[in-house]
Order: structure tokens, then C-alpha cells, then sequence
């Protein structure tokens, strides 16, 4: 699966765009021209990284960089700026986000891209709209984000790891509990209960974690 993710640029004739050259490197780009359509994309979309080029939008990037990090507070953003906003922040980024300072190439981008995503590291799991952070025990989904406790955790990455599959409830009880004692799975029922809280835009009606009603649980991706 491609990397998503949201690059935020104004439309300036005397600046380049890195769109293009971020899509012919692999990647799944979503472009937009200001901070409110990327609010819009954060649940539409779920990126796995937000591009701010704050140049390009001839400002400091700060107010876009504060109200995305307040909707989400665990995507990484790179905020690009030119040299002179760059030196009155004294060389110190916005809620620790990555800076680069212009002028630069494509391939620098990429080369700070890469690292900050799930997909780079073994503690992170990243099926369908939902990214699991094993280490930290956080999860994000739909522009959602949530604790979980060990259990929870240990369900859904079981869960990911095996996307549309039909897995009964006797198998996610076992192993999530590593135990042999199976006659009572409604703790359970309870896990997948507050998982949907946390990943499903209505947890009442999910779309994701799939009951299968007299064998178990499905998740679709």
C-alpha cells in the first residue's frame, strides 16, 4: 500500500510544487491550498503524514501547524519554510515538527519523509484506514485517535494481521488471554466494544469491526 499523504501549498507561479515530484517517488498524494480543506481531509483521508510548505502560502505555517497538531496530536508534519521565517524561530520548529528550509531538493523531502512513517518501523501496523502503534499503544483510525490498554491492543493487531478474515471467537480469546479456557468469551465482546468506539464513525453500526454472528469477528479492510 502506497504512503498517503496531505501536502498543504498555495498555487504560486514563482514556487515549485512537490506534489508531482512526491507522486513519482510512489506516493499517494492528497494536495490542498489551506488549512480548513485539510481539516476535511484528515477524516476523509487519514494520511500517514500532513507537507505543510508554508512559503508557498506566504505565511509562517504556525496557526495550520498548531490546529492540526490540537485535531491530531500523533501524525507527523514536516512544515517547510523559507530561510528568513526560519531564522525568527531561532531554528526551532512548531510543536517539534520537522522543518526543512528552502531551497532544497525532492529527494531531501523524501529522505525526511520516509522515517516518519508506520510503515518504517516494526512497532507499527498500518491496515486499511487504521494505524497501530504497538509501542505506545495508541491507534488511529478515520482521523480518530486512542488509548489502549494491553488487551485491546493485543485484539487488534491480531485482527490486522489478518484482514477480512472470518476468526472465531475461541481463537481471539486464546490468544489474546493466552489461556485454554474458553467458555466465557464476553470479555471479550466487551474489547471489540470499546475498539469500535475508537475506530468506527458509529460504533453501533460498524463498518469495520464485523460481527459474525455464532462463529466471531471480521475485520474489513
Amino acid at each position: 500500500m502506497k504512503a498517503k499523504i496531505l501536502i498543504i501549498e498555495g498555487n504560486r507561479a514563482d514556487h515549485p510544487s512537490f506534489s508531482d515530484g512526491l507522486k513519482s517517488r510512489g506516493f499517494d498524494v492528497i494536495s490542498v491550498r489551506n488549512g480548513a480543506a485539510a481539516h476535511e481531509c484528515l477524516l476523509q483521508e487519514d494520511p500517514d503524514i500532513i507537507v505543510i510548505d508554508a512559503d508557498s502560502l506566504r505565511t509562517s505555517g504556525k496557526r495550520i501547524c498548531l490546529s492540526l497538531r490540537e485535531a491530531l496530536d500523533d501524525i507527523p508534519i514536516i512544515l517547510i519554510a523559507n530561510p528568513e521565517e526560519a531564522l525568527k524561530q531561532n531554528g526551532k520548529p512548531f510543536c517539534d515538527e520537522t522543518t526543512l528550509v528552502l531551497p532544497f531538493t525532492i529527494q531531501k523531502l523524501v529522505n525526511r519523509i520516509k522515517p516518519l512513517l508506520p510503515g518504517d518501523s516494526k512497532h507499527f501496523l498500518h491496515t486499511g484506514p487504521i494505524h497501530l502503534d504497538m509501542e505506545r499503544q495508541r491507534v488511529r483510525c478515520q482521523g480518530k485517535v486512542g488509548n489502549l490498554t494491553p488487551h485491546m491492543a493485543a485484539l487488534l493487531k491480531y485482527l490486522m494481521e489478518r484482514p477480512n478474515e472470518v476468526i472465531e471467537r475461541n481463537t481471539l480469546f486464546k490468544f489474546v488471554w493466552e489461556t485454554d479456557y474458553t467458555q466465557d468469551t464476553r470479555t471479550l465482546d466487551v474489547h471489540i466494544s470499546w475498539l469500535r468506539k475508537i475506530i468506527e464513525a458509529d460504533p453501533r453500526h460498524p463498518r469495520i469491526l464485523i460481527t459474525i454472528r455464532g462463529v466471531g469477528y471480521r475485520l474489513d479492510a
